[in-house]
């Protein structure tokens, strides 16, 4: 039985994407904007993590800097959730003019040679628009993951939104959707993967600014299985439009080790490339939950599902 709280939840889902992208662009930004330094202001749980966060992306930032950097990043998130909003709603050629990206001949050369391309992101900036881009830009489709949402109508939404965009959009199931998303790689084809944050207990544990964290296995995984190519990909916002990006020297597969070995060798490159684009643009890194291992044994926040991105759990 759904709940009062599921269907709140479902229904603000569905007004935003009635509603916001409708508004015209302007307003739709103020709205975000003073929608941010609202939750800003009353400093919830989310808002008070993600400064946390940020004091480990930059360690020796005093407590004015802290809360410079935590109101710029609910900033630059509810600026991704008013474009996510509105991006059923632009035509290509905005979709097309809404994102540049440094490097993307690794992209499009590993794209040509039919080796299979796996692009990892972390949470930074708004990756639907990346996705958009490339199924628009570069006309070229690609696959990724989403978990499953409570309600079930909640995942339909985002299932639709996504696949509007051009996406194949596969649910977490485990060993069903790692066995579909080789065959892709096998095929010549794109995955996509938001891969710094893990929710299942099985992730390979990595040094990130300093500390020990978790983080999927997948995208190694997959790589060592089907020869694909693995791309780091890192976003940001500047002050224009235009959303910004990099996609990172292509992460290699160890030449000797075990299986396990080799998982770990390049996960944790992984980790350092992610590193590197939120060092630049910690503003733009949009982690409102726990990720280190020290503050999720803290805490004894469960792990549930796959270190997709989950709606519910990314509020302010």
């Amino acid at each position: 039985m759904t709940s009062l709280r599921d269907r709140l939840v479902d229904g603000a889902y569905a007004a935003g994407w009635s509603t916001v992208k409708k508004l015209p662009e302007p307003v739709a930004v103020r709205l975000g904007r003073l929608i941010a330094d609202v939750a800003w202001k009353k400093r919830g749980k989310g808002v008070r993590r993600l400064e946390s966060n940020y004091a480990r992306v930059v360690p020796d930032a005093t407590p004015q800097r802290l809360a410079e950097l935590s109101r710029a990043g609910m900033r630059s998130y509810l600026r991704y959730w008013m474009e996510s909003f509105r991006l059923p709603a632009w035509s290509e050629e905005r979709v097309r003019n809404g994102f540049e990206i440094e490097d993307v001949h690794l992209l499009t050369d590993g794209i040509a040679s039919d080796r299979g391309v796996i692009l990892a992101l972390p949470h930074m900036a708004n990756w639907d628009l990346a996705g958009a881009w490339v199924t628009t830009g570069l006309r070229t489709p690609f696959t990724t993951v989403a978990e499953r949402l409570r309600p079930e109508s909640l995942y339909d939404r985002f299932v639709a939104y996504r696949e509007g965009l051009g996406m194949e959009v596969l649910p977490h199931s485990g060993g069903a959707a790692f066995a579909t998303l080789a065959r892709r790689l096998r095929d010549g084809g794109l995955i996509c993967l938001v891969a710094e944050r893990d929710l299942s207990a099985s992730g390979v544990e990595v040094e990130f600014f300093g500390e020990a964290t978790r983080m999927p296995a997948g995208p190694a995984l997959l790589a060592q299985q089907t020869g694909a190519i693995l791309l780091p990909v890192t976003l940001w916002y500047d002050d224009s439009p235009v959303m910004r990006g990099r996609v990172h020297p292509p992460v290699e597969v160890p030449g000797s080790g075990t299986r396990a070995e080799k998982t770990s060798v390049m996960t944790q490159a992984l980790a350092d490339a992610f590193a590197d684009g939120i060092a630049d643009h910690p503003e733009d890194w949009h982690m409102l939950q726990r990720l280190w291992l020290k503050d999720l044994d803290a805490g004894k926040a469960p792990r549930e599902g796959s270190g997709t991105q989950d709606p519910e759990k990314r509020t302010p």
